[in-house]
């Protein structure tokens, strides 16, 4: 029986009076693509920052490769295996492509303060394999055309790549993607579609991804678990999911909505 690589089981949380996710359980195996879809405010996106260890459940329980990530500060979570991309980009504007993918390479770093600072072997050695392994994630991800520039100076679609790009660099066995598609045409989000593919497929990376582009669901995903107002709509392929319908009412409204709206169009 294959062992989930994350399980989520009754996650809750308040802010306040506010109920922003209400008893969520699912479970992520590995070398799948898991989507979190729903319209907004649906509580996808604070699912995330539950993995992520910004935000502290109220209930349930996380576990990743049977470690309780409750118990764990946040800046424990990416040398566990886990890195996120933003659904804002978040990257360092005026350092270089190399130098932004440099720092995700850092999460695994043994070297302590005093051998940095004399520059000894053993920090040499980690040197190395970080800029070899920023330099096979630059090859990957076809970023050899922007390796020395300025990300401030990088068109959209581009930054994108980096964020990706520098969340691999952190060697993540769980990839969480947030909105990958936002802000990109077409053509990028159908060549973001082929790097997700090939994330999971060659590298064997486990994906989790946060996506309101349909299309981009239906081509990459597993599974896919619909949400609105904070709970559980449906779970399944993501055909099955799309035409469910808890699923049709949360993005579209009711029956009743529909019909008064095609009324009112005539």
């Amino acid at each position: 029986m294959t062992v989930p690589l994350l399980s989520a089981q009754g996650l809750t949380v308040r802010f306040g009076g506010l109920v922003a996710v209400n008893d969520v359980s699912f479970d992520v195996m590995p070398g799948e693509v898991f989507t979190l879809i729903g319209p907004n405010g649906a509580g996808k996106t604070t699912v995330f920052n539950l993995i992520s260890r910004i935000y502290q459940p109220s209930a349930g329980t996380i576990r990743f490769r049977g470690e309780d990530l409750v118990r764990r500060p946040p800046h424990a979570v990416a040398a566990l295996g886990i890195a996120r991309t933003f659904q804002n980009i978040e990257l360092f504007e005026f350092a270089t492509v190399l130098q932004n993918l440099l720092i995700g390479t850092h999460t695994h770093r043994t070297s302590n303060l005093w051998q940095d600072l004399l520059f000894t072997g053993a920090t040499r050695r980690a040197e190395l394999h970080a800029r070899e392994k920023a330099e096979q994630v630059i090859d990957f991800l076809d970023l050899q055309p922007h390796r020395d520039a300025m990300v401030a100076g990088l068109p959209y679609g581009v930054r994108k790549v980096v964020e990706l790009a520098r969340a691999l660099c952190c060697e993540p066995k769980l990839l969480l993607l947030d909105e990958p598609s936002s802000g990109l045409n077409v053509e990028e989000t159908d060549d973001m579609a082929w790097w997700i593919q090939d994330i999971r497929d060659d590298l064997g990376i486990t994906v989790l991804m946060v996506e309101h582009d349909m299309g981009l669901v239906s081509k990459v995903s597993d599974r896919v678990l619909a949400m609105n107002q904070g709970e559980v709509v449906a779970m399944g392929a993501p055909a099955e999911v799309q035409a469910h319908p808890g699923v049709i009412e949360a993005y579209l409204g009711s029956t009743d909505d529909l019909s008064s709206l095609r009324r009112s169009a005539a």
